[in-house]
């Protein structure tokens, strides 16, 4: 067995019964084989020797038929009801891990290929448990039984079979080894296919608008006929494994058919004794063979298998999603401060960091923004923050506890994550702001309605709070939408907010407003916003400046560039009158050398 085989064994009960349960409904049949054989034989020498045949030998032979078919029947129905429930299981811990860590497989870019697996991929474990466990078992028991009785009819024959039986598995080995490297690339290529159809759809109107829509066609189709040629050739190679297993089987069951045949014409053996040995000899080669078939039916699950367990592990061992040790409570983070100590975070198949070496200092009730140029590492701050990735260099603690030994669940509670496109569920409006406290009275939602400047624009809809809205709050504005996830963070009341563009991509109508609401809200807390625009960058206590996933201290390169794409020039040497006009902006300070503190 390859090492997955033994954890699916190990962490799955149900397939340990259904192995043991198959060695014994295999040794049953071992029995009923041997005994029609048998009773087969009797019943043909006897008559083409011209004996009576016993009364009751052709009803028994008929009982022994029967009760194969029955016993196939019961080991079908079993292995069914086990595949199910192998299935159900693995659906639930992945879903379960990924409950847990869903926002993981967003930001790792894995969304796809998890699909593929929870949909496709595990029903590919059905011929793993209904064929190759089977016939495992059977493997391990018919040919013993066979051989013990070829022993006792005739040595000579069951010796030859001994002997000739080795070489199916070995033949099998060494084409199985070629076929599961071809089976493993043909998965990651259904994954990788996945993943890209699924990017595009998403993508679709973007991709229309830009005029790109049918080069994204061509790139699906090219993926989809490397992935048809990939299937062909592992198809090939299954092909290839039946023709040598069949022609090695072959030839050892000509091997032992020979020399009966001649022992038979030279009066050296009976024919009811001939018959036995050329009826039993392909039995004992029979679950090898069917052997060999079902590793190819089941190399493909074996593949998902190993992902699902790739998955988990992540999350068990704390690789992205930071649960450690869920037994660390969060400190009180209104009085504590967050570092950030010489992080670096490296993306899969990626050669350039994300973040290098990257050191900040978040004070309790400070508000810090991150600026600087897109992909230099802003909104990967931002997930590490939410435990959505783990640094690969250097740590982050919370009030001197590191990140990745705290509660995630609680320290997630203690934050207010507001990102640049909030998604709103097809719910209605009351319910999508509940999504930061389920439990708020309907006078708690209107509160934070109103704190978000959302309260105007709700009550003109044709039902107020409780107009249904459409999947991804169709029916509302961007700037609406944003306002509605601002509410969520006010109903959260979480003394730490992240921010990720929220004005992004408004309207100056809409932006003007998202800023008083956002401003409002960030009074009294922790807040850490990535900024492009800087209509939010006076509120700010220091400015962060990342480039090329470093920390960069020269400010005033950063805000020119913003000028410079159409909104206003920050200028921090004058005061900024605060739009609710009852907050004063601080002063602008850049950070200073390696370590923002």
């Amino acid at each position: 067995m390859k090492p997955v085989e033994r954890r699916l064994m190990r962490e799955l009960p149900v397939l340990r019964r259904h192995l043991v349960n198959s060695t014994a409904l295999a040794l049953l049949g071992a029995g009923l084989v041997v005994t029609q054989v048998t009773l087969l034989a009797t019943v043909l020498a006897d008559g083409f020797g011209g004996h009576t045949v016993a009364f009751g030998t052709p009803a028994a032979l008929g009982t022994v038929v029967a009760g194969r078919a029955l016993l196939a029947w019961a080991r079908g129905v079993l292995a069914q009801r086990v595949a199910s429930d192998v299935k159900h299981t693995l659906r639930e811990r992945l879903t379960g891990r990924l409950g847990q860590g869903a926002p993981l497989r967003l930001a790792t870019g894995r969304h796809g290929e998890t699909a593929t697996l929870l949909t496709r991929g595990l029903d590919t474990l059905d011929p793993y448990v209904t064929g190759s466990l089977p016939t495992m078992a059977a493997a391990g028991v018919v040919p013993v039984v066979v051989v013990g009785w070829l022993f006792a009819t005739d040595w000579t024959s069951a010796l030859i079979v001994v002997v000739t039986l080795p070489l199916i598995p070995v033949f099998g080995a060494l084409v199985g080894m070629h076929t599961a490297r071809r089976t493993a690339r043909q998965w990651r290529l259904l994954a990788r296919l996945g993943g890209h159809f699924l990017d595009v759809v998403a993508g679709l109107p973007t991709l229309r608008a830009f005029g790109r829509a049918h080069y994204q066609a061509r790139r699906v189709g090219d993926m989809a006929d490397a992935h048809r040629r990939a299937t062909m050739r592992t198809l090939r190679v299954a092909f290839l494994s039946s023709f040598v297993l069949e022609t090695v089987a072959t030839l050892s069951v000509a091997l032992v058919a020979v020399p009966v045949g001649l022992r038979l014409l030279d009066g050296h053996l009976d024919l009811r004794t001939a018959l036995i040995v050329l009826f039993l000899t392909p039995e004992a080669y029979l679950p090898l063979r069917a052997m060999g078939a079902a590793f190819h039916e089941s190399a493909e699950g074996v593949t998902v298998a190993e992902q699902v367990f790739a998955i988990l592990d992540e999350d068990e061992d704390g690789e992205r999603g930071g649960l450690r040790d869920e037994r660390t409570p969060v400190p009180e983070v209104r009085a504590v401060s967050v570092r950030l100590d010489g992080v670096g975070v490296v993306h899969p198949g990626r050669a350039a960091p994300a973040l290098d070496r990257v050191s900040l200092h978040v004070r309790p009730g400070e508000h810090i923004a991150l600026v600087g140029p897109s992909g230099a590492g802003k909104s990967t701050l931002l997930a590490l923050l939410l435990g959505f990735t783990r640094p690969s260099a250097g740590r982050i603690t919370v009030g001197g506890i590191d990140l990745d030994r705290l509660d995630m669940d609680e320290w997630r509670r203690r934050l207010a994550w507001v990102p640049q496109r909030p998604h709103l569920f097809a719910a209605s409006v009351a319910d999508n702001i509940r999504l930061g406290r389920p439990g708020a009275s309907e006078a708690e939602v209107r509160q934070a309605a109103r704190d978000a400047y959302a309260d105007a624009f709700i009550e003109a809809l044709p039902q107020g709070y409780d107009t249904p809205l459409g999947e991804h709050g169709a029916g509302l504005s961007a700037g609406q939408r944003q306002r509605i996830a601002i509410a969520r963070a006010f109903l959260k009341d979480a003394p730490v907010l992240l921010l990720d563009e929220p004005t992004a991509h408004l309207d100056p109508d809409s932006e003007a407003a998202v800023t008083h609401a956002t401003v409002r809200l960030m009074r009294g807390r922790t807040a850490i916003m990535v900024a492009h625009r800087t209509s939010l960058l006076p509120y700010a206590d220091r400015i962060v400046t990342l480039r090329a996933g470093q920390v960069d201290s020269d400010v005033g390169t950063v805000v020119a560039g913003l000028a410079g794409t159409g909104h206003a020039a920050l200028t921090c040497a004058h005061p900024v009158t605060d739009p609710l006009g009852d907050l004063v902006p601080p002063r602008l300070v850049p950070a200073e050398g390696p370590m923002a503190s």
